[in-house]
């Protein structure tokens, strides 16, 4: 008899992170009964996500409302996945990573005595307050998982720094690397006009991503900023942004970089035209977590506009660098890595620490284990 169970996510990284794995227990149907929740944290870009996938949610919660507070968002989508665990009644929740949504997911788990499985769990930066909420969000869900599959042996290494039982760790490599090496190697018809220029850009391409709440404000002028210098002091490159839909963050883009040559501000793309981009930039600045697992297996340097990580293996590996928000900074690496070539080889050449694409397969094994399946 299958197992039924519950996968549960809200925005796009998670959808990315989370579509192998669903796809891989979609595969069993004769171990698990799957049903996928979303609660709609991010609205327009998480159904960018599932179309890529093909995947259709049994639930969808659809929680998004216009400048909504972080309480509003975890009763918003703990009083909404309720009854549908009282209606399910699942052996198994499965939810990754460090949203909100996930939090509540595995919140919703306890209270209804189902074993909670902790996709990408054990990042961890040291300061419970960076990034907020995520980095409560994983001590928080950590204490209520039964199942943790630690991306890195960082990650378990974490975990067992904190007393987790060595029985329910498992080293699975990242998921996020199963979705990027099917998108990568696979044929797309992009019809985005924008996305369509970018991929046509000359000379070396840089791609910006920023929008984390710790970054909003003063953070993200210094980086838009270091942006703009770099345009005027390298002519021949082009810079591809695209925006984040929270309007504080497009607020701050457009009035440093809106209107200036060679800096295309876009719309966020669908999931496989990012990838896409990704794979034709030369250098990449991001404080996206997701961003900096893809980039180094498509050996493309990363610069991290955080002041911390919870991906520390990239940085070790030498795939990336931790600049933070200091603009001098930001200008200084950037230029160096597009100006000299022996820098540039050194981060583009270095392996990626993040998993072999197998990270599904090996979460489904150890479910089906767990459930003696």
């Amino acid at each position: 008899m299958p197992q039924k169970i519950l996968a549960v996510f809200g925005t796009r990284p998670d959808a990315i992170k989370m579509a192998p794995v669903v796809l891989e227990l979609l595969k069993r149907k004769g171990q698990f009964d799957l049903r996928v929740v979303v609660t709609g944290q991010h609205r327009e870009m998480l159904d960018q996500v599932l179309s890529v996938f093909g995947i259709v949610p049994d639930y969808d919660l659809n929680i998004m409302q216009p400048g909504q507070t972080l309480a509003e968002i975890t009763t918003r989508a703990l009083s909404g996945l309720d009854p549908i665990f009282a209606e399910e009644k699942p052996a198994a929740v499965l939810a990754q990573g460090d949203t909100t949504t996930t939090f509540v997911a595995a919140l919703a788990a306890f209270y209804h005595k189902a074993a909670f499985g902790h996709v990408e769990a054990g990042l961890r930066t040291g300061n419970r307050f960076d990034p907020f909420p995520e980095e409560t969000n994983r001590l928080l869900t950590t204490r209520l998982a039964a199942l943790h599959f630690a991306p890195t042996k960082e990650s378990a290494d974490n975990l067992l720094r904190e007393g987790v039982d060595p029985k329910s760790v498992f080293l699975t490599g990242n998921t996020v690397i199963d979705a990027l090496l099917t998108t990568a190697s696979s044929e797309f018809s992009i019809d985005d006009p924008a996305v369509v220029k970018a991929l046509a850009l000359p000379g070396q391409v840089v791609l910006v991503t920023a929008h984390r709440r710790e970054n909003w404000g003063a953070p993200l002028n210094r980086i838009c900023c270091a942006v703009r210098q770099l345009v005027t002091q390298l002519p021949e490159i082009n810079v591809v942004f695209p925006m984040h839909k929270n309007p504080i963050v497009r607020q701050t883009v457009v009035e440093v970089l809106g209107g200036l040559d060679r800096v295309f501000l876009i719309e966020p793309p669908d999931y496989a035209p990012f990838v896409k981009l990704e794979q034709k930039s030369a250098l990449i600045l991001t404080d996206s977590g997701g961003v900096q697992e893809e980039a180094p297996s498509l050996g493309k340097p990363v610069l991290v506009l955080r002041e911390t990580t919870e991906r520390p293996e990239g940085v070790a590996a030498g795939t990336a660098k931790l600049v933070g928000t200091d603009q001098a900074l930001i200008f200084d690496e950037a230029f160096r890595l597009l100006t000299d070539p022996a820098e540039y080889d050194k981060m583009a050449h270095a392996a990626s620490p993040y998993g072999d694409g197998s990270a599904s397969k090996r979460i489904a094994d150890a479910l089906a284990d767990y459930l003696s399946l």
